[in-house]
């Protein structure tokens, strides 16, 4: 609650903050230079709304970057969190377990792809990637295998910020000033639509794009541990979409040429993308399968790699074998993540989510329809629950504006001065709204995400 005796709560707050803390992925300059962008204090949040110090709403159309499912302060997942707390918080967990681990690794596995046998807990998304990375290798290694070494990639993908994950990450902005640090991936291109020819399906497009990678694992097998790639949606790298039948393809692949396929659902899993598994979509089962994000429903960090039983025996041996996966985390396995994640997913078995989620898809993709008309608008693309705008300075031959124009904070700004957060990746302006949004709140959200496009692009 305000504080009545505080008529700025707000800007006290914001103060404070910016004497002491130093926010993620943010020039702080930006909130301390001239024409300054607004710290906002966070108090409170109510289903799809954030509340701040001084009592302003903000819908929240990005889910808080991308892991909140069913609402802020959700009751359900509150209460589990709550009993869990009084029971146990935490325990090694070499040599230890605790129930909520136990239960959600059972539950992860009934509800995953066909075929995966194991979890391996980790704290946050590019943890897991870093797990599948090295577990991987490490199986080729145990294997007699050691000249499997690299990766493979696509480009325009984003897999995270630790060293090991930003070395398969193909997006400049958080890449370019590590470069020197990092290992080199084999890239292919992407099978993104945004890109394919006049006429072309998305299938059609994706299909064609597996030709580059069946080169790229002709000429790299031998030295090449997996393939790792976000299935349907590339996120970070602007909402770039493409064909389940790619996966479908790449699997197949994978196969031939014998190496692992890495499935980064981090962001897309977990009922985005209109399924509870991207790879769904595709019949698919990946040999490492990353989860996190929405995983505990947006209440607090955790990571999930599933993989399959196959792998797990090259690490299964006497100890003076050396073939142990020596990788952990302080924090692997929490008990209260865990429980939260448990009632995450009784909210899927009780509930019918991804049948209202498509409902809600539905309106989101009506109200956006008209901005494809727009003379500064390339595509309006969606998959499930996920929708994003593409940005042009000339739609005919789709210029893009610089990146030192900075459009998509114009919009962010103006979402905010409406009561709506909308964070666009540069020229690209998403929705991944959480599912407990209204058809009335999914209609405000489009209405000023459009207001806010026709003044960034003026």
């Amino acid at each position: 609650m305000s504080d009545p005796s505080d008529p700025f709560p707000n800007q006290r707050w914001s103060a404070r903050d910016l004497a002491v803390v130093w926010h993620p992925c943010t020039q702080m300059h930006d909130h301390g230079g001239a024409g300054r962008v607004p710290m906002i204090p966070i108090v409170r949040g109510e289903g799809a709304w954030l509340i701040d110090a001084d009592g302003k709403r903000y819908l929240d159309a990005i889910s808080s970057w991308w892991t909140n499912l069913f609402g802020h302060a959700n009751p359900r997942v509150a209460a589990a969190i709550k009993d869990q707390l009084d029971r146990l918080e935490h325990v090694i967990f070499a040599g230890f377990t605790h129930k909520p681990a136990i239960r959600l690794a059972e539950e992860l596995l009934r509800v995953a792809p066909p075929g995966l046998a194991r979890v391996f807990y980790a704290d946050n998304g590019s943890s897991a990637i870093e797990v599948a990375l090295k577990m991987s290798f490490h199986y080729w290694l145990n294997s007699g295998r050691s000249g499997k070494t690299r990766f493979i990639a696509l480009t325009g993908g984003y897999h995270g910020e630790t060293l090991g994950a930003l070395s398969v990450t193909d997006v400049p902005l958080y890449r370019a000033t590590y470069a020197p640090l990092l290992h080199e991936p084999i890239l292919v291109d992407s099978p993104d639509c945004y890109a394919r020819e006049p006429g072309d399906s998305w299938r059609t497009h994706s299909m064609r794009k597996l030709v580059d990678m069946r080169i790229a694992l002709e000429r790299h097998a031998g030295e090449v541990c997996a393939v790792v790639v976000e299935p349907l949606v590339q996120c970070a790298g602007g909402m770039r979409m493409y064909h389940p039948a790619y996966l479908t393809g790449l699997r197949a692949l994978c196969d031939e040429f014998e190496v692992h396929l890495i499935a980064d659902e981090i962001a897309v899993g977990f009922g985005r993308t209109g399924t509870l598994f991207a790879c769904e979509q595709a019949g698919i089962t990946p040999d490492f399968l990353c989860l996190s994000k929405g995983l505990t429903g947006g209440f607090l960090p955790l990571s999930a790699v599933l993989t399959t039983a196959d792998v797990y025996a090259a690490f299964y041996a006497e100890y003076t074998s050396g073939k142990s996966f020596l990788h952990s985390h302080s924090y692997t396995g929490n008990a209260l993540a865990c429980r939260a994640a448990l009632e995450t997913l009784a909210i899927f078995r009780d509930e019918p989510v991804l049948e209202r989620n498509r409902t809600l898809a539905t309106r989101l993709a009506q109200q956006l329809a008209p901005l494809a008309a727009h003379p500064h608008v390339a595509e309006v693309r969606q998959t499930g629950m996920i929708a994003a705008v593409e940005l042009v300075r000339d739609k005919a031959t789709r210029q893009v504006f610089p990146a030192n124009e900075r459009r998509g904070l114009r919009i962010y700004r103006h979402g905010l001065e409406q009561g709506v957060l909308l964070r666009p990746l540069g020229n690209v302006v998403y929705f991944m709204p959480p599912y407990v949004i209204t058809d009335e709140e999914i209609d405000r959200v489009v209405e000023v995400a459009t207001a806010g496009i026709g003044l960034a692009v003026d």
